[in-house]
């Protein structure tokens, strides 16, 4: 072809050279950052695709196509043809780049890696030759352009790199391929960037500058007060909420920071505060979960689509996007490389469900094995698990542990705790909260009971302000109630009540006057008692304000998503009418778990015991475990919206998903979408403004009929 820049890398127009040159600049980033061979990095990117100038691939591109049946064309395969390029001292990284770039070597999903081929189609490497005494020639041509020395290349050359990829693929051994994961981030990243990688070099990979930290100094905080210079390389801090855990743990990071939270309410809100906190440094701070380019400012397209990408100064995140490492599903070698030498962050450790924990466990294993520096922190941790965690990071002498001595944390005492039977028993509490105008924060254990409290309450004070947040609102509405949470009822001057469910619980940075809770375990109950009487100051310290903790339902299905049991054995331990003091609380954490019954997933992961369990260039399915978890978190959408969700980008669906359980809508027959997340379509009298999602509508028989998709 007399015009290369015709030979295109993908149906968008983009040129194949083009795309090539893109990735190996960022390929070269990426090996610099890891400590690897940058000539080896930049040479592999520029071959993994080349076997896209065969014109059986660029055939595919035309939209007038028609996919003949059985036909498969690999460009990975062909891209192998021309191995014979690189110095014999390269060829096995170069062959790790762009063998398993796409598809797992064997027992891939769809049957398409190499080996699989090989098992499954006796002409695979036939089919995979065709014209190559002629359009190798524009591959080369391209090659050389890119600055790759060349020369020509043979039939039974390209064959004999073929067979010599083939021998290697078959001789590996357990482990994972950072080649690999240098050319899957950047490839993913350059096709995100297309046409915008030039400047991103001064961008990735910056430790960030965290003297704002390290400056701000309180005795209100003590552990400000603690220097962070001690030579062990991880950290387990136990301290009260408002003891500066935050701040102690960015102090011990010396890389860039991985920092992991629970809920998508708490990364939302430390993204907010370390934004800040770092404001005016280099650092390039991102948000990771399903709704993250809500929050780009300026509508900034490049900033947007970093935000999942390698590289980031300080990438908020919870553990489930760190989970790919831990089965080895497809890109989690992007994902290594991505926290190589990194200092993870994991705050509130405690707060999952038990298969979580578990998964979170297993993280620090795979993390601590790799060499990343962990750091965590929680205010309530039983002791069991937090031995557990000790032995994983290696012992006390690769841990620096932290905790505040007793009268430190006597100055932490500021919660009365009530027991009380029901929520109407304390109408006269809520009454005198709001003739003495306090602010009320209402939690609740399930989302349909928050509702119906919040309804009781409309209908006994009309006239005071109130708001509900759960998590089962419209992403868009989600983030304006929990601004609306910090910055308007927070601030209240008046009397005010909020009904919340769990999404208060961790990094919500509020403090209100009276708590009205379900019971919860006691380690969630403590994170809930945080948001009351928060603020620290010399006038505040030894002042008490009162928690009401409602009596556990007997029955297990009320008590959901806790476990009865432990449910009764935090209400019982707990004092009435008495202070709760600080540092009793650890010993009422291990009265109410004497044990845990850690679960087993060994069978499901690829690492354990020090070891890999998966063979290099190998990924697997998505984890059936995952999907178990996955399973009981599905979006929805209101029908009204789904004529714009489905004509709108990645950001305006986010902002009109629903995440809501399987469980209340999988079953019910409601009708699917096929764009973006490919949501539920609900009713739209089953989602109001003030109340969220409502379960009792989202049936087929509360449709709009008038709605074209009916």
């Amino acid at each position: 072809m007399d015009d290369i820049n015709g030979i295109l890398a993908k149906s968008g127009g983009t040129p194949l050279i083009q795309h090539l040159k893109e990735v190996a600049q960022l390929a070269v980033i990426v090996a610099k950052n890891m400590e690897l061979d940058e000539t080896i990095a930049y040479k592999g990117a520029i071959l993994h695709d080349i076997g896209k100038a065969s014109p059986l691939f660029q055939q595919t591109l035309s939209p007038y196509h028609t996919r003949q049946p059985g036909f498969i064309f690999r460009h990975e395969i062909a891209s192998l043809f021309f191995i014979s390029l690189a110095p014999e001292k390269e060829k096995y990284p170069v062959i790790e780049m762009i063998v398993a770039h796409h598809k797992s070597i064997y027992k891939d999903a769809g049957g398409k890696g190499i080996l699989d081929l090989l098992e499954n189609d006796p002409d695979c490497l036939t089919k995979h030759l065709s014209g190559f005494e002629k359009w190798s020639v524009d591959a080369l041509n391209i090659l050389e352009k890119c600055g790759i020395e060349t020369k020509p290349i043979s039939l039974q050359q390209a064959q004999d790199s073929f067979w010599e990829a083939v021998d290697y693929s078959e001789s590996m051994k357990y482990g994972y391929s950072k080649w690999k994961g240098v050319l899957i981030a950047a490839d993913h990243l350059a096709s995100a960037l297309e046409g915008k990688t030039s400047g991103l070099a001064k961008r990735l990979f910056v430790v960030p500058d965290t003297t704002y930290y390290h400056n701000r100094k309180s005795k209100l905080y003590p552990l400000s007060m603690i220097s962070v210079d001690d030579s062990r390389k991880h950290t387990l801090v136990t301290a009260p909420t408002g003891a500066g855990k935050t701040d102690f743990l960015i102090r011990r990071c010396k890389g860039r920071i991985f920092y992991a939270l629970p809920f998508q309410a708490s990364i939302n809100a430390m993204y907010e505060r370390i934004k800040k906190d770092l404001k005016g440094t280099n650092a390039d701070i991102r948000l990771l979960h399903a709704s993250s380019s809500l929050k780009i400012e300026n509508g900034k397209i490049i900033e947007k689509i970093m935000q999942r990408h390698i590289g980031a100064s300080v990438k908020v995140l919870t553990p489930h996007q760190l989970a790919a490492i831990v089965f080895a599903t497809k890109g989690y070698e992007a994902l290594l490389a991505d926290l190589h030498d990194c200092d993870v962050i994991l705050d509130e450790i405690h707060t999952y469900s038990e298969t979580t924990q578990a998964i979170v466990l297993k993280i620090v294993e795979i993390l601590s094995a790799v060499g990343c520096r962990l750091h965590i922190g929680t205010a309530t941790m039983p002791a069991v698990l937090y031995n557990r965690l000790l032995e994983l990071l290696g012992g006390k002498e690769n841990v620096y542990e932290i905790k505040l001595s007793g009268e430190i944390l006597d100055s932490f005492d500021r919660h009365i705790i009530h027991k009380a039977g029901t929520f109407d028993s304390l109408s006269n509490v809520i009454q005198d909260a709001i003739t003495a105008k306090q602010k009320i924060l209402v939690v609740c254990n399930q989302v349909k009971r928050a509702q119906a409290l919040f309804k009781l309450l409309e209908e006994r004070h009309p006239e005071i302000a109130k708001m509900l947040v759960h998590s089962r609102f419209k992403r868009k509405d989600r983030n304006h109630l929990e601004t609306n949470l910090k910055e308007t009822y927070n601030v209240y001057n008046g009397a005010c009540i909020v009904v919340s469910t769990q999404v208060v619980e961790v990094s919500l940075d509020i403090s209100f006057d009276l708590m009205i809770t379900e019971c919860a375990p006691i380690d969630a109950l403590i994170q809930r008692f945080g948001r009351i009487n928060r603020i620290r100051n010399e006038k505040t310290i030894g002042q008490y304000k009162p928690v009401y903790i409602l009596m556990p339902p007997e029955n297990t299905e009320d008590a959901k998503p806790y476990k009865s049991e432990v449910l009764q054995r935090t209400y019982d331990i707990l004092p009435d009418g008495e202070l709760v003091k600080e540092r009793e609380i650890q010993n009422i954490i291990d009265s109410v778990y004497p044990e845990i019954q850690f679960v087993n997933i060994d069978l499901n992961v690829s690492f354990n015991n020090g070891q890999w369990l998966i063979k290099n260039l190998w990924h697997n399915p998505k984890s059936a475990l995952l999907e178990t978890l996955d399973i009981d978190s599905v979006c929805c959408i209101d029908e009204y919206d789904r004529e714009l969700y489905e004509a709108s980008n990645y950001e305006i669906q986010s902002q009109l998903e629903i995440p809501v359980s399987y469980r209340s809508i999988g079953h019910s027959g409601l009708d699917k979408s096929c764009e973006g997340s490919k949501p539920f379509v609900i009713p739209h009298k089953a989602y109001d403004e003030q109340l969220g999602f409502l379960y009792e509508f989202a049936k087929p028989e509360y449709y709009d009929r008038s709605l074209q998709f009916i």
